[in-house]
């Protein structure tokens, strides 16, 4: 599986399909805006403010099977992030990951490297490369301006080409 094969509805009605952003690094990022992990969406920002040159994609996924902690509407979902920590990276529409109908790319992520891969929480982060393949997934807990973290995106910059 590609990252690259996938399309999403975004936040604002438009369809996402990533093979637009083919040649690029994409960091998935399953979203909630009631959740402790929340803030996460600052850094999130400021990590696609310092690498979106390089062409590093943030795409978030508002999703409210954990814990509930993702009510609103998809307007209103888009309109939190903007205005409380002036997200400019795409927004879907709020999807479902390990529901009744899961969004295709986690079936298929569940399926290539089986349940353990899937989130078990909101802002679980999951680091596509330049060609759509998965590079490394991280937990809720992994912070994005974590020295680890960021480490792995700048050790694999070099061999990222927009």
């Amino acid at each position: 599986m590609r990252i690259h094969q996938y399309s999403f509805n975004s936040a604002r009605g438009h369809t996402l399909a990533l093979d637009r952003w083919q040649g690029q690094p994409i960091l998935v990022v399953n979203t909630a805006s009631e959740c402790g992990y929340t803030p996460q969406y600052r850094k999130l920002q400021s990590l696609f403010d310092e690498f979106r040159r390089s062409g590093l994609i943030v795409l978030a996924l508002p999703c409210n099977e954990f814990g509930a902690q993702e009510p609103g509407t998809d307007e209103e979902i888009d309109a939190f992030c903007s205005t409380e920590f002036g997200v400019t990276f795409p927004v879907t529409r709020k999807v479902s990951i390990i529901g009744k109908n899961p969004h295709r790319l986690f079936v298929d992520l569940q399926e290539e490297f089986g349940s353990d891969l899937l989130p078990r929480w909101n802002f679980h982060k999951y680091l596509f490369g330049r060609h759509g393949e998965l590079v490394e997934h991280f937990p809720s807990s992994t912070e994005p301006d974590e020295p680890g973290f960021r480490n792995h995106i700048e050790r694999n910059m070099g061999s990222w080409t927009i």
